[in-house]
């Protein structure tokens, strides 16, 4: 390479990503020359060699992380791991149709600003001390982000929660309690954050991690995890790990001595007269979105009967197209929403779940998934909760310094391949690793809402730590009861037993 080339690449790399650039082709070529075990097919060897470039791209992030995500279109059929069509057929799974559908749904909804009008109601009813003025906030945040982005929930909720707390310091300028406000700030600016994160894992598609799961699921086992089902474990998980939180950001971390929040209500009050009555337009929303949601909660025990085929993602997609036919009122212009929405639309997120069921197939279809449980024999009589724990610690600081959706992609499958080697149940770590992947509160790379949070320089990266640490710990002990006591009951499963259906 001359030095003009050089120069080129170091402007528009950083090291890191010059490292994973030139490191991810040379582990694939590694891979496929000299690493020859005992058992292990050419083919599966290419998936592994595939699957360590890609991993190595998305962790670097040396070229955007969705073209990334096209690599085993290229790689895995030029290989002969897999055909050209088993490839690209995970590209349309339907589980990618449903997060679309839901993104449709939840743009319509921030496009006619619903979002706000439904966190605010929640605020008002919660009331507003300033501990029912952090649990309004983070139930709102987390209800949110149960059904729109966890970004777009934080990214709202934020500035309400500054103005907030810009009230509080007018109010109680000169009083004693003026020194407690940025106490409240931060307790409040982390509420917001973290209840983002946490709301997320209430259904398929509130996170990316918990749709790969229910993707992967039906990859690997053709097994479906409905939305119901899956709202049964999220749901407790949410409510309980958001109580948690509050509890001890509020009372533990920043504990305060104002206790109600002077003009709190009138505050609310006047956000909630800037909205005006509902609109023609917000009430459509609601509609469609109540019907999805009714949907999707009620398919697998009203409709299976009359409409064998129907899926989440028929579902999410005509409610995607009703928003698209349905015109504005008021005579106006367009619909409730056009084409010109779907810029905002994550697409690459989209091309990241097909990236990772494409690997997935690849796993189970070259016997790679097998041979990757059968190395881990090391494990192989330890109690099933110490499996779960360790899991659930490993993933959940993994996701700390990498994407939670790249990690959830990559760690999926060898989860998969260990559960069935010591023969537990999927299940048992699958939903553990993917739950975890989700609970990163420490650093601001772990998620969107950590970087939104510290962004406000309102946090110090040590508080970040501190505080985040705790949340972690406290993540992991719900998660591993959640796996152990719930999924159980909720799935109908003994998770030391693996069915012969399941087996690879």
């Amino acid at each position: 390479m001359t030095t003009m080339e050089d120069n080129a690449v170091r402007r528009a790399y950083t090291q890191a990503q010059r490292v994973g650039l030139y490191l991810g082709p040379a582990l694939f070529t590694l891979t496929l020359l000299f690493f020859e075990p005992d058992g292990l097919s050419f083919e599966a060897r290419a998936v592994l060699a595939t699957t360590l470039w890609v991993a190595t791209w998305w962790i670097t992030e040396s070229i955007p992380i969705p073209v990334t995500s096209l690599l085993p279109i290229v790689l895995l059929p030029a290989t002969g791991a897999l055909s050209n069509a088993a490839v690209t057929a995970a590209y349309g799974d339907d589980i990618i149709f449903l997060f679309l559908g839901g993104f449709f749904i939840a743009s319509a909804v921030e496009k006619w600003n619903l979002h706000r009008r439904i966190a605010l109601g929640i605020i008002a009813f919660v009331g507003t001390s300033t501990q029912r003025i952090l649990l309004g906030f983070m139930i709102a945040t987390a209800f949110l982000s149960m059904w729109v982005s966890n970004t777009a929930a934080v990214m709202m909720m934020i500035p309400m929660a500054l103005a907030i707390t810009a009230q509080v310091a007018a109010a109680l300028k000169d009083t004693p309690e003026e020194g407690d406000i940025p106490i409240f700030e931060k307790a409040l600016i982390f509420g917001v954050g973290y209840a983002g994160t946490i709301g997320g894992v209430g259904t398929l598609i509130g996170t990316p991690p918990i749709t790969i799961l229910a993707a992967q699921m039906r990859e690997l086992f053709d097994v479906e995890i409905s939305f119901a089902s899956w709202m049964m474990v999220g749901v407790p998980l949410v409510i309980t790990l958001l109580t948690a939180t509050w509890l001890y950001l509020g009372r533990v971390a920043f504990p305060m001595r104002i206790h109600g929040i002077p003009g709190g209500r009138a505050l609310i009050a006047n956000e909630r007269a800037k909205l005006g009555r509902i609109s023609y337009e917000e009430t459509v929303v609601a509609i469609v979105f109540a019907g999805a949601a009714f949907l999707w909660i009620t398919r697998g025990f009203l409709w299976t009967g009359l409409f064998p085929e129907l899926r989440d993602g028929m579902i999410a997609v005509l409610a995607a197209m009703v928003l698209f036919m349905v015109p504005v009122g008021s005579g106006g212009q367009g619909r409730v929403l056009d084409w010109k929405d779907s810029r905002d639309i994550p697409w690459g997120i989209l091309l990241l779940f097909g990236g990772g069921l494409a690997i997935a197939v690849g796993f189970r279809d070259t016997g790679l998934s097998s041979w990757m449980g059968s190395q881990l024999t090391v494990l192989d009589n330890v109690h099933v909760l110490v499996i779960i724990t360790c899991a659930t610690l490993l993933v959940m600081f993994l996701s700390e310094v990498t994407s939670n959706t790249a990690t959830a992609t990559m760690i999926l499958p060898v989860a998969a391949a260990l559960a069935l080697t010591l023969n537990i149940h999927p299940f048992a770590l699958m939903i553990a690793c993917a739950l975890a992947a989700n609970c990163a509160f420490m650093l601001p790379a772990g998620t969107p809402p950590n970087a939104i949070i510290f962004a406000t320089e309102k946090l110090t990266i040590r508080e970040m730590v501190w505080v985040g640490f705790i949340i972690n710990l406290v993540s992991t002990l719900l998660i591993v009861l959640l796996v152990y006591y719930l999924v159980p009951v909720v799935f109908s499963i003994d998770l030391n037993v693996v069915p012969d259906s399941l087996r690879l």
